[in-house]
């Protein structure tokens, strides 16, 4: 018989970026020549430390403890505290089955109205509306490559009165690939401690920097109430092996109790072999560290090229300074868009796919408004393995390069340069 399902998750529809990546990848199985610009995973394999650990650890079949391996948990704060100045005790480390799962968890434990900066990464949103949370996006602009300025929280949090709130800050961003400066971040922080603003600041691209400055993350300078969230999809190019860190500060150290609790009712712990390999990891991560620098650089590279691309079409776009996204719009075509029936960035992204075999996402799955013409760009369509053989470093990369070793990229411009001409 057919079954009675929650109104709440009937509600849902599939995560966008996993969408597209599976439509992407049935119409490459079809024989379509497609550019794959829509999904966010990292091309590079996963370091031969991390693999070697793996497989010596595949025979280890007991249940771990529910908050993760302790040595893992022990390993992998020392290393957030040497790295990024974040002080989260062991005790209050959390390993999960990939950080979005750990925000999920999250925004189950806290009370309070979740705020999202617009633009966000996807989930965010869904994960709120499945728990019947209270939820507010603040609008941000270009000319702050959308970066959420403490003012407009100020102003959003003044309206929301007395209480403790919520706000998620994805830093470096995606989908912009911007990366708060240090001074913006003090401001954030300022708000967030006035207005009872607790921060799940997800940083799980922290690692790929293009900028010289040291990243800095917001629990530096708000350290009571910042959760900081990472793991190995990104960095470690391990996004399939689902494993994500946690780090509540010790002055919300009543939440990990609860959090155990919850854990032992939910997914119980993350597999074994996978922890040890991450253990090993951080562990070793001055010997990986030559390896993550030179896949940061070839990030770098690719996002660099779109962008200039980018320019040359009259596209409006934030240079990206992290992550491996760029956030362009089509706002300087809008009349030529809209002889064509185009008024909406879904519409966009969907005759780029089915015209020109160009796959994007639409601004909306990112919190924007249809007529922005927004659409996200994953910078990712390369072979990981031989762009590492042939990389020659990053002083020595041009556009020539970049079109030899990555030729979705420089495909894929020349065709929405064609459908825009």
């Amino acid at each position: 018989m057919p079954s009675a399902i929650n109104n709440t998750i009937l509600t849902l529809k599939e995560s966008a970026t996993l969408g597209v990546n599976q439509k992407a990848l049935r119409m490459r199985k079809e024989g379509v020549d497609v550019c794959h610009l829509g999904f966010g995973e990292s091309p590079f394999p996963v370091p031969e430390i991390m693999v070697e650990a793996l497989t010596q650890s595949a025979g280890i079949k007991n249940y771990l403890p529910g908050l993760g391996l302790p040595e893992l948990r022990k390993e992998a704060s020392d290393f957030y505290a040497r790295e990024f100045e974040i002080q989260s005790s062991w005790e209050n480390t959390v390993v999960g089955p990939g950080s979005k799962e750990l925000i999920f968890h999250l925004l189950m434990l806290l009370e309070g109205p979740f705020i999202i900066p617009a633009p966000s990464w996807v989930s965010y949103g869904p994960q709120a509306h499945i728990l019947a949370k209270d939820t507010y996006t603040i609008a941000t602009e270009r000319k702050d490559s959308y970066r959420l300025q403490a003012e407009a929280l100020a102003q959003l949090c003044g309206t929301l009165g007395k209480g403790q709130k919520i706000l998620i800050l994805n830093n470096p961003c995606n989908p912009t690939g911007a990366v708060y400066p240090d001074q913006e971040l003090q401001a954030l922080a300022k708000v967030c401690r006035e207005e009872e603003v607790i921060v799940i600041s997800d940083e799980i691209y922290s690692l790929i920097d293009f900028r010289k400055e040291k990243f800095s993350s917001i629990g530096r300078y708000l350290p009571e109430s910042t959760v900081v969230t990472g793991g190995m999809s990104k960095a470690f190019s391990a996004g399939g092996w689902r494993l994500g860190l946690a780090f509540v500060p010790d002055a919300m150290s009543d939440m990990i109790k609860p959090w155990n609790a919850l854990i032992s009712e939910t997914f119980s712990c993350v597999n074994a072999p996978v922890q040890y390999a991450a253990l090993e990891a951080f562990s070793q991560f001055e010997a990986l560290r030559p390896q993550i620098q030179r896949f940061t650089e070839i990030h770098s590279v690719a996002g660099s090229y779109l962008f200039k691309r980018f320019m040359q079409m009259d596209l409006n776009c934030p240079e990206p300074e992290g992550a491996f996204y760029l956030f362009p719009d089509f706002q300087n075509h809008r009349e030529i868009l809209k002889k064509r029936g185009i008024t909406k960035c879904h519409e966009l992204v969907d005759d780029l796919l089915n015209a020109r075999q160009v796959a994007m996402l639409p601004g909306t799955d990112f919190y924007m408004k249809p007529e922005d013409l927004c659409v996200r760009v994953a910078s990712v369509d390369y072979s990981g393995e031989e762009v590492l053989e042939h990389f020659p470093g990053l002083e020595h990369c041009n556009e020539a390069w970049v079109e030899q070793r990555m030729p979705k990229l420089k495909t894929a411009c020349d065709r929405i340069q064609e459908w825009i001409s």
